[in-house]
């Protein structure tokens, strides 16, 4: 519920703070005094369309901030809102900040607690905690969609909804993959013959892990085979010489030799024992490598085939590579996936028909249940109806008629009921519209097009009285409501609107002392002129006397006999507030405004 309001420098009011009660908050004062421009105000920060003709003159910028109490049903929405957004790191929030700047020069920010948002999430909350009702682009009464939720809360179909929600999630999914399957059948074959075209490929070059890193080094090999068993024969012959170097000693020989020489050197001098042992171990060593480099120098071949063979297989895996992946794994994994999309595509008409199947089978448990949703809308449609009819005639608009229009759309794609096929979506296949005829033998039709500012608050008044239960929007704002109606029916409209209190807090606008009469908090609205400045100023009546004279002036007269009059209507209110008793309207404590 709306427990403050603060506006600063809006139109003509320049400073104004309410505390508003949970039960029904009245407010009166005389034409153009400002009290539209406090339901204005609220409209804002509810996300409506900001005006900077709004910003009152020699200001630099408007502001409006509301705190909110959260109640429970629509807290449950609303918090998951805050939650997603990050509006919000409480488990359990207990009060909202709304709050909305215009500035002269045309730029608007809004805020939910404190956080910049989007205009469009602040509307999304606005809507969640507040209903206004009345000459305004809030007016939800005008809205089709609503209309179907508020009869499906009142006729309690909200679980069937979501169990319908459910089935019809999955038969767009079965038709996404469906559409998938036919898209573009020709673009789908193409795709097929690349993949079988890259299957074949991969298969045919048979490739091995690191194959190519093992090639490139045997290429090398082959390649410099000459090279390779020059440099193998001149190491050879150093070491082990060479036919036209008979007369010179060779490496080998010599550190043979050397070995020897040391080896007796040592026993001579047993200091030169560590020489001669490492003399030793390089002639082995020595010995070694010349046997290694022989067998080598014997083994090198020049084998140009082999060569060939090895050239073409790395360009066959380069070419590869360019295609289909920058390594022979990647290459192998690509090559696993295209045969695992080729089988899904030669394998398409038969999953075509299973989903085929799946869709029907899903089409007719969707038919079955909207049918079962339908059944109901219309039953409680007619009983809506006729409630709806029952209150307007309290309210002067005793030949109005009024009715829930359920329409269904053939569809030859939609979802079967008995031997015809209709559009559907996650609410069924009703299209529910509220129609109405203000005049006698005029055809009904949507509220939007037939009903005046008064008429629709009037019509609003008496939905909200019938589907006061399935309503989880706690705050409602009634502008205009008392617009054509006299005196007697304002008493009925201020007995309804009480009434309406039992779950909701109520904000209403009025000229009607009668309704005035069943106010829990009733304000004032006037103007005063500070400094040859016109400014709104706004007084919670808290006394009977105050509120006397209020009804009193509202009657046109502030005599003996007017105020005798005003209190009558105080008292009549109180005696029928008394016989219908109501729930707990005392204050919840309130936070200070940011």
């Amino acid at each position: 519920m709306l427990e403050e309001l603060r506006i600063r420098n809006f139109a003509i009011i320049e400073s104004l703070e309410l505390e508003f009660d949970k039960g029904l908050n009245v407010i009166t004062g005389e034409t153009g005094a400002g009290k539209s421009i406090i339901i204005d105000a609220v409209e804002l920060i509810l996300g409506g369309k900001a005006d900077v003709s709004m910003v009152r003159s020699g200001a630099e910028k408007a502001a409006i901030e509301g705190v909110f109490s959260l109640e429970m049903p629509s807290k449950t929405n609303i918090v998951e809102l805050l939650k997603r957004e990050e509006l919000t790191d409480e488990a359990d929030p207990k009060f909202i900040t709304l709050s909305r700047e215009l500035r002269s020069n045309g730029r608007s920010t809004a805020r939910v607690n404190g956080i910049t948002v989007s205009q469009e999430i602040l509307r999304s909350i606005g809507d969640l905690v507040v209903d206004i009702h009345g000459q305004s682009e809030h007016l939800t009464l005008f809205n089709p969609p609503h209309h179907l939720d508020l009869l499906d809360r009142y006729a309690d179909l909200m679980e069937m909804r979501e169990a319908l929600r459910t089935v019809t999630e999955h038969v767009y999914e079965v038709r996404r993959e469906i559409r998938g399957l036919l898209e573009d059948e020709a673009a789908v074959q193409r795709r097929a013959e690349m993949l079988r075209h890259a299957v074949e490929e991969i298969d045919a070059a048979e490739l091995k892990p690191n194959e190519d890193e093992e090639l490139k080094k045997e290429r090398n090999r082959y390649a410099n085979s000459e090279q390779l068993a020059k440099l193998s024969a001149e190491a050879g012959a150093l070491l082990n010489g060479a036919d036209d170097r008979s007369m010179v000693m060779s490496a080998v020989d010599a550190l043979a030799r050397v070995s020897v020489l040391l080896e007796k050197l040592a026993t001579l001098d047993p200091a030169l024992n560590e020489l001669a042992t490492q003399a030793e171990s390089l002639s082995e060593q020595a010995q070694d490598i010349a046997g290694e480099i022989s067998d080598y120098a014997e083994n090198i071949e020049y084998d140009p085939e082999r060569l060939n063979e090895i050239e073409e297989r790395l360009e066959l895996i380069a070419n590869l590579r360019r295609k289909y992946g920058n390594s022979i794994q990647a290459i192998l994994t690509y090559g696993e996936k295209a045969r695992k999309d080729l089988d899904n595509i030669e394998n398409s008409e038969e999953r075509l028909k299973e989903l085929r199947k799946q869709e029907t089978e899903l089409l007719t448990q969707i038919g079955a249940i909207s049918a079962d949703i339908s059944k109901v809308r219309k039953s409680i449609g007619e009983q809506l109806s006729k409630r709806v009819v029952s209150e307007l005639k309290d309210l002067r608009m005793e030949r109005t008629q009024f009715e829930v229009r359920l329409e269904h759309t053939p569809d030859p794609d939609g979802c079967f009921v008995g031997d015809k096929r209709y559009k559907f979506d996650y609410t069924g296949i009703d299209h529910v519209e509220f129609m109405m005829s203000a005049n006698p033998g005029e055809p009904l039709r949507p509220l939007a097009k037939v009903a005046s500012g008064g008429e629709a608050a009037r019509i609003m008044l008496s939905l909200k009285r019938v589907l006061t239960q399935a309503d989880h929007t706690h705050t409602l704002i009634f502008d205009e409501v008392d617009q054509g109606i006299g005196g007697r029916v304002g008493t009925v409209v201020g007995e309804k609107l009480w009434e309406l209190t039992h779950g909701h807090q109520v904000l209403v606008v009025t000229h009607l002392p009668q309704l005035a009469g069943y106010a829990d908090k009733h304000f004032h609205v006037r103007k005063k002129v500070v400094k040859d400045r016109t400014a709104t100023e706004v007084i919670a009546l808290d006394e009977d006397n105050a509120r006397v004279r209020e009804l009193a002036e509202m009657l046109g007269a502030t005599g003996e006999g007017s105020k005798q009059s005003a209190q009558e209507i105080l008292d009549e209110a109180r005696n029928k507030k008394t016989q219908s008793p109501r729930t707990d309207s005392s204050k919840t404590k309130q936070p200070k405004l940011l």
